[in-house]
């Protein structure tokens, strides 16, 4: 099976520019394609898997990927699906993200140090270095011409942000963007760009651009946006994102969101994300009832061991089946050490302790869920707000904490209370 065909077969391809040419282009790895990357944190979300998948499948079958970052577009902004204005960044923050960025994306993709001849090794590069140093007046007399205030307007990408009032900061994006597709083209030889299907007007621009300007044919192609079943994009919530550094999502909660993802969602998660062999999700389509747990299983062990690597995988699911009964290893329970300095009189309040191990965001909050019967030690509902705890009721394996049906946390001391 042929790479374009696999990415068929799994459901991947949104719009194309078109098919006979991306399919001859990428099945025969003549595709030098890129990728835009908004260096909006310091670490990339399960939101981008699909792109980091995408460019690992494509490199693997001989094509040249390049993550470009938008350090110079991020000082804009994408519109695109916002109904707000972005935050704008320093080039500081910027730069620091895409180290960030490049030390994540590693674990996907090979990268060189520039796009040789025959090579299929990955390149990073960062649109502040050619967009800061345009002349305005320049740029919007060789550039600004070929584009249509007019049909920018139609654009998908504008429609929210009109209705709360479109910048001309932010107006100006799409212009960025195939600008960015015009500069590889000519300095990398990328005839290529993929992203999600929110980004099908920005994209076109660019290959409007490159035949307008060099009468040359370049191509684009979307893939599904990782969305619910409800159609909200996963692992993306404002404030509530699943990050791959493992320091803004633990490997074991990063595990535990993809074995928790909803029954209708499972199945569509491993044909997309994963890269066990179709035959095998194939067999897999038909499973029910008690086997969908199998398979949520196999996806997060999967999704883990891609991020985190086998060891961290292979702790988290242990983790998780000695919480919830099927065996496994409670050391390899995510877990918080108490000092002595964390007990006042010897004994340490349920809300305090909820506290400190960060399943709740304060005291009140952490009364709230102890009211409404969310708490549970060792399997027993805590209902006393009072509840305390003492140094040696947490000595030796400790106890464990939950909150709710998927949250957890096992407490030790790090040394006995002495009397």
């Amino acid at each position: 099976m042929t790479v374009f065909e696999e990415l068929k077969a799994r459901g991947l391809l949104a719009q194309l520019t078109d098919e006979e040419e991306i399919k001859e282009l990428i099945n025969n790895g003549k595709a030098t394609f890129y990728i835009g990357f908004d260096p909006t944190a310091d670490s990339l979300h399960v939101g981008h898997f699909m792109a980091l998948c995408l460019m690992k499948r494509l490199q693997m079958a001989g094509n040249r990927p390049i993550a470009l970052i938008g350090g110079g577009t991020g000082m804009i902004g994408d519109p695109s699906g916002r109904s707000d204005l972005r935050t704008m960044m320093t080039k500081e923050t910027i730069d620091h993200n895409c180290e960030c960025f490049k030390k994540q994306m590693s674990r996907f993709i090979e990268f060189g140090d520039r796009l040789e001849e025959g090579s299929s090794k990955a390149l990073m590069v960062n649109n502040a270095d050619w967009l800061m140093d345009l002349n305005y007046i320049e740029f919007i007399r060789d550039i600004g011409v070929h584009f249509s205030v007019n049909r920018m307007l139609t654009a998908e990408c504008y429609k929210q942000r009109m209705e709360k009032g479109l910048s001309f900061l932010e107006f100006n994006y799409m212009i960025m963007q195939s600008y960015d597709f015009y500069h590889l083209f000519q300095s990398h030889n990328c005839n290529m760009q993929f992203g999600g299907n929110d980004q099908w007007s920005n994209m076109l621009g660019g290959t409007e651009l490159i035949r307008r300007k060099l009468g040359k044919d370049a191509h684009c192609m979307t893939i599904n946006l990782l969305t619910d079943s409800q159609g909200n994009k996963m692992g993306k919530t404002a404030g509530n994102a699943v990050w791959l550094d493992p320091n803004r999502t633990s490997p074991y909660d990063f595990y535990q969101y993809w074995r928790n993802v909803e029954d209708a969602d499972v199945m569509k998660c491993i044909r997309w994300l994963t890269f066990l062999p179709l035959e095998q999700v194939d067999e897999m389509d038909g499973w029910t009832g008690s086997q969908l747990n199998q398979a949520k299983e196999i996806l997060a062990w999967e999704l883990t061991n891609m991020v985190h690597g086998k060891e961290e995988a292979d702790k988290a699911q242990n983790a998780a089946k000695a919480l919830f009964g099927g065996g496994g290893d409670r050391a390899d329970m995510p877990s918080t050490e108490l000092t002595i300095d964390s007990f006042g009189d010897g004994e340490i309040g349920i809300m305090n302790l909820l506290v400190a191990c960060g399943l709740a965001p304060s005291k009140g909050e952490a009364r709230r869920l102890v009211q409404q019967g969310g708490v549970t030690v060792d399997g027993e509902k805590v209902e006393d707000i009072h509840k305390s705890y003492t140094g040696e009721d947490l000595s030796g394996e400790g106890i464990v904490l939950k909150r709710g049906k998927k949250k957890f946390c096992k407490v030790v001391m790090q040394q006995a209370i002495k009397r």
